[in-house]
């Protein structure tokens, strides 16, 4: 094993100790406000993220509108493979930057029209991950997988323990999904990120400091999907 090797090796050993955390006091108190904070908002935003959220869902499923055109080679190492994540990473904070500050700067009707946007751009980044680690998304199993790696990035700490479970076992796991993808159950994914986002998202809808909370907030999920994509394609790719 190569340096480049050992060190993503500790990486990976030290994110899934994370993933693994019992949710704590906090996490606990964080999902109480956020259900307060949901009993307060216009009907208007819920059916927003519900709308966007369930389109989201249908796309990955279907899949076709975001499969990445490009191939690489089955001869990248491991290092070559994540250079080019990375670089992945940067380009698609940067859009969601530019994307959230737009956006953001418009107040609450804007902000609105923010969610769906960021959503497309996650989605389009994920599929190039999985194409970059060299996994098949014309597959209907991989595009559960990437629905699996939003859950992880973006869920309460007692979801995301329950999903890395799934996928640290998926090659087991996957075996018992149902044989066709309209049997696939998307509801319990779509309401833990829809609480999620909800709470990250918040201050984006506030007049005059809505821009900067938009860029700002865009670039750190971007990083932490980036994150979680390449430690969740990692427990694969390196067994």
């Amino acid at each position: 094993m190569d340096a480049y090797y050992i060190s993503a090796l500790k990486e990976l050993y030290s994110w899934k100790k994370k993933m693994k955390k019992k949710p704590s006091i906090t996490n606990k108190a964080s999902k109480g406000i956020q259900n307060k904070l949901n009993s307060i908002l216009p009907d208007k935003y819920h059916e927003i993220l519900t709308s966007a959220i369930k389109n989201m869902v249908k796309v990955v499923l279907t899949g076709s509108q975001y499969i990445t055109k490009k191939s690489y080679p089955l001869t990248l190492s491991l290092e070559e493979r994540e250079k080019l994540v990375r670089e992945k990473i940067d380009f698609y904070k940067k859009t969601a930057m530019l994307e959230g500050a737009g956006t953001g700067a418009g107040g609450f009707l804007l902000a609105l029209a923010d969610f769906p946007l960021l959503l497309s751009i996650k989605i389009k980044f994920l599929y190039d991950v999985a194409a970059i680690y060299g996994f098949d998304i014309s597959d209907y199993k991989e595009r559960l997988y990437i629905l699996k790696i939003f859950q992880l990035a973006f869920s309460s700490q007692g979801v995301v323990n329950k999903i890395f479970s799934e996928i640290e076992n998926w090659e087991e796991y996957q075996r018992t999904l149902p044989s066709h993808i309209n049997l696939f159950d998307w509801r319990e994914f779509q309401q833990e990120y829809r609480d999620y986002i909800d709470l990250a998202k918040l201050l984006q809808i506030v007049p005059g400091i809505g821009a900067l909370v938009g860029a700002y907030t865009n670039s750190k999920l971007l990083n932490k999907l980036g994150v979680t994509a390449m430690n969740a394609y990692r427990m694969r790719v390196m067994k």
